[in-house]
């Protein structure tokens, strides 16, 4: 069997990792990749965006399922184009990831199948969308309605924020056409998760929760980021909830796109809170989650493909897991989110048994693995609980040289 992984970051070096223990596996791929994946898959250099010569290279190298990580080539119909060429593929069509890649369609959406989630107003004018500031005051959050690579949202804590957000997207355009339209919604409080499943149709195949931490600070200070870490499970959240939010948001989701007339087919991740009226949503994505990947999966204990293929044939792939406990610390570059360097020579760190490193953003520079991005490594851990986890991935972090170049945050699961 052949496979191809199209993306270049840490959920795609995760999702490698767990691929790769299919008996039946000949070879993978990944396009375009990074430079440390090159031991465990064959580097394809075409472009994650370049849909056309993706296609080709599947049809040329005999690929049996081709997986994709980011959004981007699934709201440009990258899924669309596979089936038109027979291609086996486990994602959703351009249509149905318009949940992720249209924020007022999504909430539309919820609104029209009630799905929890805040209230909210959609608006093109500038000045109609601070009425709504005017009326409701802060916090309140602000968001980019199309894809701006996890950047679209602002949570602004005053009203003065909230209108510079507004200018930033609307006036000055500062994502483009992804700004074009926003979505100004009530701001919710209470505790954080996601909750990713495998989806086909009506069939949903929830995993584990997880939760992970967006600012870039410890005590969850400074800006917001891509994720400077995650855990799972998560050992504040009830089966009840659990439940709940599998029922009542991804089954109902689910359903609700096959009366749209956009059936959906892959990975369904709700980003979700833990108000004191029961869990909204906060955000849909159409593919896994990062970096939750990266501590969801080392849990589950089937083969990843056969649960894909099992999923794509109406199967039940009956999902099992580890009894433990996952913990993952972004290694970030210094200054990220904002303005930082690439090209640093990567830390050197001793890996055990029990703990593991995930490449999102590195190169290779005269044979020498450097930095290549804001979040550069992964380092995760397993064990019993979730404080034995941090442990043993701290340790190894803590003796890490990073001579100024990099930073990590030092409460993740703690």
């Amino acid at each position: 069997m052949n496979i191809l992984v199209v993306g270049r970051g840490g959920r795609e070096h995760s999702m490698i990792k767990k691929l790769r223990e299919n008996p039946q596996l000949e070879k993978i791929y990944v396009a375009p990749g990074n430079a440390g994946m090159e031991e465990e898959a064959v580097s394809v250099p075409i472009d994650e965006m370049n849909i056309e010569e993706l296609a080709a290279f599947a049809k040329e190298a005999a690929i049996d399922l081709t997986v994709v990580g980011p959004e981007s080539p699934l709201d440009a119909g990258i899924t669309n184009r596979f089936q038109q060429e027979n291609l086996p593929i486990f994602a959703p069509t351009k249509e149905a990831a318009r949940l992720e890649g249209s924020k007022s369609y999504a909430k539309d959406f919820m609104k029209k199948y009630d799905i929890p989630t805040a209230s909210y107003g959609v608006f093109q004018d500038a000045q109609e969308a601070k009425k709504r500031i005017a009326e409701t005051g802060a916090p309140i959050v602000i968001k980019a309605d199309g894809l701006a690579s996890g950047k679209g949202v602002i949570v602004a804590m005053t009203e003065e924020e909230a209108v510079q957000a507004i200018d930033d997207m609307l006036v000055d355009k500062a994502f483009d056409q992804a700004g074009s339209t926003i979505v100004v919604e009530s701001y919710l409080e209470g505790a954080e998760f996601s909750l990713m499943a495998f989806v086909h149709e009506d069939k949903v195949y929830p995993m584990i929760a997880a939760r992970d931490h967006k600012r870039a600070f410890d005590h969850d200070e400074g800006p917001n980021t891509g994720g400077m870490g995650a855990f799972a499970p998560i050992p504040d959240l009830t089966e009840e909830t659990y439940q709940f939010a599998v029922e009542q948001i991804l089954q109902k989701t689910a359903i609700g796109m096959i009366k749209e007339g956009r059936p959906f087919t892959g990975i369904l991740y709700a980003g979700l809170i833990m108000t004191k009226n029961g869990p909204k949503v906060i955000e849909f994505n159409t593919r896994f989650g990062d970096p939750e990947t990266q501590v969801v999966l080392p849990l589950l204990k089937n083969d990843l493909v056969q649960v894909m293929q099992d999923v794509l044939a109406k199967k039940n792939p009956n999902l099992e897991w580890y009894q433990e406990t996952c913990v993952g610390v972004v290694l970030a570059s210094e200054g990220y989110p904002g303005t930082y360097r690439k090209g640093s020579i990567l830390p050197k760190m001793d890996m055990t048994a029990d703990t593991f490193i995930i490449h999102a953003g590195t190169k290779k520079t005269d044979g020498v693995l450097v930095s290549d991005g804001g979040r550069v490594l992964l380092a995760g851990g397993r064990a019993e609980t979730l404080s034995q986890a941090a442990d043993k991935v701290y340790q190894q972090l803590d003796n890490a040289e990073l001579h100024g170049n990099f930073f990590y945050r030092s409460d993740i699961a703690r």
